[in-house]
């Protein structure tokens, strides 16, 4: 794709990085046919095409242009980022790196209303924070009949029990893991449940409370300065025990895996933090790609349901782990029914569902429909934003896949 950009636009780093990225694109359009929200309404200007027309329009044009306008933030409001288009796209377009830079260009250009501002803060503060998180959820569970739909179909009536989780130090081999911001008080089981089951492997997990959020709710809901704060805030929580020869930072939520991976890239230009920030992404493990590479016939399954995976966008196109979470269950012995589509985002994508609930829930409904064609006992997942979304609807069980393994080992 030719662009227009001036020496003086040149000069910005920002500009460059967007100018490189525009230049891989050949505007073929292969990217419109995997894209989610391209299927569903059917306007140019929501596919990856017509998105990355309007951010180079946007980038090369003066910052009086009233071409830029609402309208235009909408349709980057509206992508999932769910790197489907990655995917698919067979010249490498670095999609994510470009809407990062339009994004913060429009927020700039376009201030948002005070609702939609109100909106974005409260998520920002409510979510981020565990502590907070969990208080605010107890809340709400109790005047459940109160709360907006939108976010009464995330609260789960009650988590599962944790249960007991066992001490880490006992092994020689030692693991981070990233506890997260929401899954704590959502789901504690799953953090729980990893511990059990590396456990009778033989690594011990360490936590870290000091490590807070990865950072991901901030920086995609446009407070990326915020986001950074929190990814180096996490680095100093890491680093003494990244010293001691710690073995990896295993992550349970694919959308915390998928943005700690991008930590090297993310503060490459911060002198304090860029060696210390690559180092980290390159010990942070998906919880698949531990158990994927383990011996794993010492753990004897006694219970095998009926599955349906809903692979997440952040394992399948971020962190490029499609089937290796259906290769890891086949080999402890469970059935996984086929499903259709299965590229296809379930419509959660973050705060998504809280912003954009309409496309989100169509989306929903239309990723359970496939899920549940195989006549599934429970359906499984690997990222808690997908987990809470798909059993808000209230249709067939939905955990977290190690969860079950924990169970079926007991």
């Amino acid at each position: 794709m030719q662009t227009h950009f001036t020496e003086e636009d040149l000069k910005k780093p920002h500009i460059r990085e967007a100018d490189r990225v525009l230049r891989s694109c050949v505007h073929c359009g292969f990217c419109n046919a995997t894209c989610p929200t391209y299927q569903l309404l059917g306007d140019e200007r929501d596919g990856p095409r017509g998105r990355i027309y309007l951010m180079k329009e946007m980038l090369e044009s003066p910052e009086d242009d009233t071409q830029v306008t609402e309208e235009t933030r909408l349709h980057l409001d509206r992508c999932l980022t769910c790197l489907n288009c990655e995917t698919t796209c067979p010249s490498g377009v670095e999609y994510h790196k470009l809407v990062n830079i339009g994004r913060a260009e429009i927020e700039r250009r376009v201030p948002r209303s005070l609702p939609e501002r109100t909106l974005r803060y409260g998520l920002r503060k409510a979510l981020v924070e565990p502590a907070r998180f969990k208080a605010l959820l107890k809340l709400g569970q109790t005047f459940r009949p109160l709360v907006p739909g939108t976010l009464r179909d995330k609260m789960p009536p009650a988590p599962v029990d944790a249960g007991a989780r066992p001490e880490g130090k006992r092994h020689a081999r030692q693991m981070l893991i990233l506890e997260g911001c929401v899954q704590p008080g959502l789901s504690p089981n799953t953090n729980a449940a990893t511990a059990r089951v590396l456990d009778r492997l033989g690594i011990g997990l360490i936590p870290a409370p000091e490590a807070g959020c990865c950072g991901a709710i901030d920086f995609h809901l446009n407070a990326q300065e915020a986001g950074r704060a929190r990814m180096r805030a996490n680095i100093d929580a890491w680093w003494p025990h990244v010293e001691a020869g710690c073995e990896a930072i295993v992550q349970t939520a694919s959308g915390c895996g998928a943005f700690v991976k991008e930590y090297g890239e993310m503060l490459a230009d911060d002198p304090d933090y860029a060696h210390k920030a690559e180092r980290i992404s390159a010990l942070a493990k998906d919880l698949v790609e531990v158990l994927r590479d383990e011996d794993l016939t010492g753990l004897e399954v006694k219970e095998r349901r009926r599955l349906a995976f809903h692979c997440p966008c952040t394992l399948q196109h971020a962190q490029k782990l499609g089937g290796a979470v259906d290769q890891v269950l086949g080999r402890l012995g469970f059935a996984l029914t086929p499903v259709q589509d299965a590229h296809l985002c379930c419509g959660s994508a973050g705060t998504y569902s809280v912003t954009q609930p309409e496309l989100a829930t169509q989306l929903r409904d239309n990723k359970l429909d496939n899920l549940e064609a195989g006549n599934p006992e429970v359906i499984v997942t690997a990222n808690i934003g997908c987990q809470t979304h798909l059993a808000g609807a209230n249709r067939t069980p939905v955990r977290h896949w190690i969860e079950i393994v924990d169970e079926a080992l007991a």
